[in-house]
């Protein structure tokens, strides 16, 4: 045994990782507990409640599952850009599109029920890709940072949804009697698959785009050049990437599976289009995906934990005096905490330490020359 164990080696990214995860975690329990003590609620509680809105029946674990979803299927789309150093911060946007598109189609057009469901996600799917589009032409072409252009493409996404709804309904624009589309036909709904739960086919799909993404990026010679491009930019040059060619199919790649994920939100939970559904949903994918550093098989696990402190936060809100958004400003400080470069801390405190041991050597070598 001991032979076994002494050629376990953990290297120092393993280390700095574990020490990362590990120190924020407890950081945030403890920040966390001060926040519930301070709105006069006992930590232990509410833990407990959280728990238990997570895993505490199967409906609840479903809830769980059913959040996890999007959070995934988003997560990956974060990833896809972030892994090449593409900042899509447009994703809400995106989503917003796609399920618009989604909902439109499944109301409006007669199909038998795969073919429909498969034509509203794919149309939603091209819709984000679209979308996408005018940032990463702008970023290619005139050197636009789309870091701006994504970030205000949400906004204007929110509008024009809401804008065309409003259409839809009424014929005239009156911006407040109109909140949602006509429910979707029974052939376009995404079915139940755990019955007596909220779990959709949804979740199914975005852990096949995850596996997907995973088997591109390790097996295949397009997933190796799409993370050259982000790793360095002058060495894919060198080595014959096309950079143009790959930077625009990260940015279609991650609109498609954004806008894909709000049409199978849309035609999988809620049936219909409904306006703002997709608030702060791109943002908990560009969380989960920067805590997964944008790992393919960590984004299943952190869109699972995230799932699950979502249903559990409801649950809270319901039964303490707490809210929502207890849990996710907690969450925030997990995300601070593991954005700190720690491996940059430790060589910048052991360097100073090395040189402070050195000039103390050194002063004492010399009151003991003289």
């Amino acid at each position: 045994m001991s032979k076994v164990m002494s050629k376990i080696k953990i290297n120092d990214t393993v280390r700095i990782n574990l020490f990362k995860y590990g120190f924020s975690l407890i950081v945030t329990l403890l920040l966390g507990a001060v926040l519930i003590i301070a709105q006069g609620e006992n930590p232990a509680t509410a833990a407990a409640v959280i728990f238990d809105g997570a895993f505490g029946s199967l409906t609840k674990f479903g809830n769980t599952l059913r959040w996890m979803a999007p959070n995934l299927m988003l997560g990956i789309a974060a990833a896809v850009a972030f892994k090449a150093g593409v900042s899509n911060l447009g994703i809400e946007g995106q989503v917003a599109w796609g399920g618009f598109v989604a909902a439109v189609l499944g109301y409006s057009v007669q199909l038998p029920p795969l073919l429909h469901v498969l034509l509203c996600v794919v149309a939603a799917g091209i819709s984000g890709l679209l979308y996408v589009l005018l940032p990463a032409i702008m970023r290619l072409f005139f050197n636009i940072n789309e870091f701006i252009t994504t970030l205000m493409l949400n906004f204007i996404a929110a509008i024009l949804t809401e804008y065309l709804v409003d259409l839809i309904l009424s014929g005239t624009v009156q911006y407040s009697t109109a909140t949602s589309t006509p429910n979707v036909l029974d052939s376009a709904i995404i079915p139940i698959i755990i019955p007596g739960t909220s779990v959709s086919a949804s979740l199914l799909i975005a852990l096949a785009v995850a596996l997907l993404l995973f088997f591109v990026y390790k097996y295949t010679i397009v997933g190796y050049e799409l993370k050259q491009v982000g790793e360095n930019l002058r060495f894919a040059k060198t080595g014959g990437v096309k950079v143009v060619k790959s930077f625009l199919m990260i940015f279609l790649i991650s609109g498609f599976i954004a806008g894909a994920c709000g049409g199978i939100e849309v035609l999988g939970t809620y049936r219909k289009f409904n306006t703002g559904f997709a608030a702060n949903m791109g943002w908990d994918g560009i969380l989960v995906a920067r805590i997964a550093e944008s790992n393919p098989i960590a984004v299943i696990f952190v869109a699972f934990v995230w799932g699950a402190l979502q249903a559990g936060s409801l649950q809270m809100e319901r039964v303490t005096e707490l809210n929502r958004f207890t849990v996710l400003c907690i969450k925030m400080i997990f995300v601070l905490m593991v954005s700190i470069n720690y491996e940059w801390l430790f060589n910048t405190i052991r360097y100073a330490w090395i040189k402070r041991r050195n000039r103390k050597e050194a002063m004492a070598g010399g009151l003991g020359n003289s």
